[in-house]
């Protein structure tokens, strides 16, 4: 039977358009309107689903958990905490919470940009071709068996012919519905080379300066090849925000003297920088209030990390002066080959009259593109459809964490929240934007073991937060491992390399030959999630789920 998309545009004024059109292959509704200001651009597709269908929702930024559901499966916001819980911690400016109604009720999934219906190795993909009139908001009803399709442009004026919904509607194996829809958005990958290579961050976290650098350095040279990449994470700023000098006491050298270190030793340089926001103790945030975005006369608030941090206007000539600026000293007088630039989404929290939220987005995006002037990006914490063709590499999940799914707490705060189960789940399921979109970053893996409080002759010893917090068991490490080398398309460790055993350097040179050879590599997810692949002609099967 023949689908059929049935939409309606609504204005403040109260006047209304509708119509339907065939749900199949590029679909285009655009309307004609006269100095008019939007209410709502919906539209509906009949789509019946059974217990054998599996549903995948994308979250609203790559931290979003995003796994597939069945039809009694629900996408959860934050109702079930008391109000006064929503706003604690900032965790509700992490996702879109502020502007989305979860309806919270089983068999109703919510995504943006794209969504599809999977039985068996069928998909049905809807996917966005244009999200510069507004997000494309898809909600799934399988106890009606509607799929509800909302265009996130409420307020937006229209002069003209209006774009309500540009889509990719197609039904096939996974390759041809996803080939296809990149194909339709003529979206192809800036680079298709995996990046290999380590991370300071789990690690070191805030803790580095030179001679951590230099520490780290010599574990690498054992273990990576040249060409890998060796990032500096969060910790070599003064303050978020506060991008032009590095920390002068842990770095009193500065960053090109890093940076030159790690091209000596044969590695990309990488350093990590937050182009958009400014934490609350930052010199930029005390010497220009006025780069701040308003909302409702005060400062956004996108979260707490870093005791609380804010949005900057890019509606301001000089914020954008200052990403340019701090961006070149980064990558031209430093001589980083790659950024990665993290909590992205706070550039566009909002829309205006004239800019809908996610045109804001690309708006971002393509001033870090300019910036960057074909050094390469690795893009975080980011609203994924944005950043297709824009960005070199880019995370498709959330933060691991150094256990497996965090606490009972944190399992019913956001969706944005830290788990390397949630992690590998994000992986599996965004695994189509690898090789398509950019590369994707699935975050890092670990080999380190849990260290013990006691020395080994039985004497106490004390244990850094980290060290206590960390307990992945070896078969829970494999999960990630391998999930990150047959998925992504970067695969960077964060253990102290230099510490390393001669077994763990071993599994390391594995895991590195799992991402470089691996072949015939499928992934099974009606029961569970099971991955299969060749290595050495031999055929290889492992349960994650």
């Amino acid at each position: 039977m023949e689908r059929v998309l049935n939409y309606k545009v609504e204005t403040e004024n109260g006047a209304k358009v509708c119509g339907s059109v065939k749900a199949d292959g590029v679909v285009h509704v655009r309307v004609p309107l006269v100095n008019a200001k939007l209410k709502k651009v919906t539209a509906t597709v009949a789509l019946s689903a059974t217990e054998t269908t599996h549903i995948f929702m994308n979250g609203y930024q790559n931290w979003t958990y995003s796994p597939e559901y069945d039809i009694h499966g629900r996408t959860r916001g934050l109702k079930h905490l008391p109000c006064f819980l929503r706003g604690v911690k900032g965790i509700n400016r992490y996702g879109d919470y502020h502007f989305i109604d979860y309806p919270y009720k089983e068999g109703i999934t919510h995504g943006e940009s794209w969504c599809y219906l999977r039985d068996g190795k069928k998909f049905l993909l809807f996917g966005s071709l244009d999200e510069i009139p507004g997000y494309t908001l898809f909600t799934y009803d399988a106890n009606k068996g509607v799929l509800s399709i909302e265009r996130d442009c409420e307020g937006l004026k229209a002069n003209g012919e209006f774009h309500a919904f540009d889509l990719w509607i197609a039904e096939g194996t996974e390759d041809e519905v996803f080939d296809g829809w990149f194909a339709a958005m003529g979206v192809k990958p800036l680079v298709r080379e995996k990046q290999f290579g380590y991370s300071s961050w789990y690690n070191r976290y805030q803790d580095i300066n030179d001679e951590t650098i230099t520490d780290d350095l010599i574990g690498a040279k054992k273990l990576l090849k040249p060409g890998d990449l060796f990032q500096i994470d969060d910790g070599w700023e003064t303050a978020v925000g506060d991008w032009l000098v590095p920390d002068a006491k842990k770095f009193p050298k500065g960053l090109k003297n890093a940076a030159d270190a790690i091209h000596a030793a044969g590695f990309r340089a990488g350093l990590w920088l937050a182009p958009f926001v400014c934490q609350k103790s930052s010199k930029l945030m005390a010497e220009h209030p006025d780069w701040l975005l308003l909302h409702d006369g005060k400062p956004w608030s996108d979260g707490s990390n870093w005791g609380g941090f804010y949005s900057l206007d890019i509606d301001n000539p000089e914020v954008v002066a200052y990403v340019e600026k701090f961006l070149d000293r980064v990558l031209n007088e430093w001589g980083f080959d790659l950024v990665k630039l993290d909590f992205l989404y706070s550039a566009a929290p909002f829309g205006t009259e004239t800019e809908s939220r996610a045109a804001r987005m690309c708006r971002a995006m393509n001033i870090l593109r300019k910036a960057c002037r074909g050094k390469q990006i690795l893009g975080c914490g980011v609203p994924l459809w944005p950043a297709f063709g824009i960005v070199e590499y880019c995370r498709v999940g959330c933060d691991v964490g150094l256990d497996w799914n965090s606490t009972k707490l944190m399992q019913i705060t956001h969706r944005e929240r830290v788990s390397t189960k949630q992690s590998i789940e994000d992986t599996t399921f965004r695994r189509q934007l690898t090789g398509r979109a950019f590369m994707g970053d699935p975050d890092v893996f670990f080999l380190r073991e849990k260290k013990s409080d006691r020395t080994p002759d039985g004497k106490k010893c004390k244990l850094t937060k980290e060290e206590k917090q960390y307990s992945l068991t070896p078969e829970e490490r494999e999960k990630l491992y391998t999930v990150n080398a047959l998925l992504g398309g970067m695969l960077l460790t964060s253990d102290a390399l230099n510490t390393y055993t001669d077994a763990q350097k071993a599994k390391f040179n594995e895991v590195r030959r799992l991402m470089e050879e691996a072949t015939d590599v499928s992934v099974n997810a009606d029961d569970g999630l099971v991955l299969s692949w060749t290595l050495d002609g031999e055929a290889k099967t492992l349960r994650i789920l």
